[in-house]
């Protein structure tokens, strides 16, 4: 991205979420979020509605032989005859989704709502089906009736849109946001007077990025369940490298991987010498989350990119009731719930996912009813087809904990040789935990193809402790570079290695026996070593005598400072 495209996206993600903050008052971030990102919604679906109505009209008027589209003044007997045609046409649904566009019925066309929401309460908006009047009831209730026209006639939307009635936020706090909304545009937009190539659904995409995590950051732990900071996930996204096959996420939040996997193929299009729309083609995605709202949120995320997606039928907890049993991915990633302790059902006791066939050997590996971190580890492993790999976000602890069975599934693993690759992450990338966390890239297929060599009994483990900066008082980041260093140490493994390539205090790559005499701890700590110092060339003797010299120059001015503290209490009439 070109760098006023980035100062225009900046720009309006600021002046978006300062109208959206100003206006939260004591409202709780978790349910304000929704009121906010329905009308981001509605305010971008008109955009791109009104910015395919403007492209119809000129091509209605274009008189081309090559324009199917073209409707000829000559066959029409006054201005107004042909102009009310034009009216008519552009009312045509199939114009819009022979674009992608979706159709947005005029009780929900943004320049509708901003003029009705000012009216008095209980005045005629318009008439119903049966031509009986329609009453402004609130602003609130207007904004509803938007989402249930559009729900109505876009398919992909059904249910998917969060009704913002039942916060009851006031009118007035809503036409403040309506207002505000409406000073920027999602369609053709300018920076500075120069014409930019940004398209609405990816400016639309960027908003809704940065406004979930900024919610994320208001609501802190809760802002977790929904949310991965964007470094981790370009991070696992960046290391798997989903050109194309299945896509699964048991614990998708509002769908970052996904998002993520989308982007990652249009960034790579120019190297890999594709078309990225075409490539998109050959992705599949599907997902389950079990909180209703958050489910929708990932819904709509996708929606508004024109991703199609596999939620399942419903909301539901990927350990009971399974929306993809019979899955099976090329690619896994998830950030599910740190140590999450409430999550054991007896009916879970002999559940075929605890079962792990691989390399002939079969093992059952029943997790601790009261941590679920290698629950998700094998319920990801189990939707995982024989030639698929796997990213999983947890808490350092489940790469050293003996507790309740822990240790011997991690040291099984190791054994059937799942496990590719450990990175260690540093401390403070999350809103919602300080809980150091790392990484787990598993696979079922370690065999020498498509341009990978035979990994078989090696892991890697990578040390990306020290990588990052502060961006903030509280919060670290991955600048660009650190995701490259990290996910090319990796795919570097991958291709070829030899003992030379292992960088102590960052990356080693570690054979089973070298595993087995660390007791099947996976701590990267533990193998890559400390970095080497880098010797100044300066010898010891010499460096000693300058050492003692300035401590005995420091030496002699605590001295100092002590005697004229000394000397100040007396002359006050202290002794000491």
């Amino acid at each position: 991205m070109i760098n006023i495209e980035q100062q225009f996206l900046n720009d309006l993600d600021n002046q978006l979420w300062k109208a959206a903050d100003k206006l939260r008052s004591n409202l709780d971030a978790a349910n304000y979020k929704h009121i906010v990102l329905g009308l981001i919604f509605l305010k971008y679906v008109s955009d791109a509605f009104e910015e395919r109505q403007q492209e119809l009209i000129e091509l209605f008027k274009k008189d081309d032989e090559d324009n199917i589209y073209y409707l000829p003044r000559e066959d029409y007997d006054s201005d107004e005859e042909y102009e009310e045609a034009i009216e008519a046409e552009l009312e045509i649904v199939d114009y819009y989704t022979e674009k992608n566009v979706f159709w947005v019925p005029k009780t929900a066309r943004w320049n509708i709502l901003k003029e009705k929401a000012t009216l008095p309460t209980g005045s005629v908006l318009w008439k119903d089906e049966k031509g009986e009047d329609v009453k402004l009831r609130s602003v609130a209730w207007l904004i509803d009736n938007a989402f249930d026209d559009i729900e109505k006639v876009n398919p992909k939307l059904k249910g998917i849109l969060n009704r913002i009635s039942q916060y009851q936020l006031n009118d007035d706090k809503l036409i403040g946001l309506i207002n505000g909304f409406s000073l920027t545009s999602f369609s053709k937009p300018e920076y500075k007077g120069k014409i930019l190539s940004l398209k609405s659904k990816d400016i639309l995409g960027h908003v809704y990025e940065y406004f979930l995590g900024q919610f994320a950051l208001a609501e802190g732990k809760q802002g977790g369940q929904y949310y991965t900071p964007n470094a981790i996930v370009t991070l696992i996204v960046e290391m798997l490298e989903p050109y194309k096959g299945r896509v699964y996420d048991p614990a998708m939040g509002s769908g970052g991987f996904f998002v993520s996997s989308d982007k990652f193929i249009e960034e790579h299009a120019k190297v890999k010498h594709y078309k990225a729309a075409e490539q998109k083609k050959q992705i599949s995605i599907y997902g389950q989350e079990s909180n209703p709202t958050t489910w929708k949120l990932a819904a709509m995320n996708l929606a508004i990119r024109g991703i199609d997606f596999n939620f399942g039928k419903k909301n539901a907890d990927s350990f009971l009731d399974d929306q993809h049993p019979d899955l099976r991915a090329d690619f896994v990633m998830a950030n599910p719930p740190f140590n999450m302790k409430e999550w054991w059902h007896e009916k879970l006791a002999d559940d075929v996912r605890w079962t792990v066939n691989h390399n002939g050997q079969k093992r059952i590996l029943t997790p601790p009813a009261g941590n679920a971190n290698f629950a998700w580890m094998l319920h990801m492993l189990y939707h995982l087809r024989p030639t698929g790999s796997m990213g999983l976000l947890l808490a350092n602890g489940s790469m050293s904990s003996n507790t309740n069975n822990e240790g011997e599934i991690r040291k099984s693993l190791v054994e059937l040789d799942l496990v590719e690759c450990m990175v260690a992450l540093p401390g403070q990338l999350f809103t919602n935990t300080q809980i150091p966390a790392c990484i787990w890239f598993l696979t079922k297929d370690k065999s020498a193809k498509d341009g990978k060599r035979d990994r078989s009994g090696e892991i890697l483990f990578i040390d990306a402790r020290n990588l990052g900066y502060m961006k903030d008082r509280v919060l670290r980041d991955f600048k660009a570079e650190d995701i490259q260093q990290i996910a090319s140490t990796f795919h570097n493994w991958q291709r070829e290695w030899s003992e030379e390539d292992n960088q102590a205090g960052f990356s080693f790559s570690a054979d089973l026996a070298a595993i087995q005499k660390n007791d099947f701890v996976l701590t990267p700590g533990r193998y890559v070593g400390a970095e080497a110092e880098e010797d100044d060339g300066i010898p010891f003797a010499e460096k000693m005598a300058t050492l003692t010299s300035q401590l005995k120059a420091q030496f002699e001015d605590n001295d100092n400072l002590e005697n004229q503290i000394k000397k100040n209490l007396a002359g006050l009439g202290y002794e000491c």
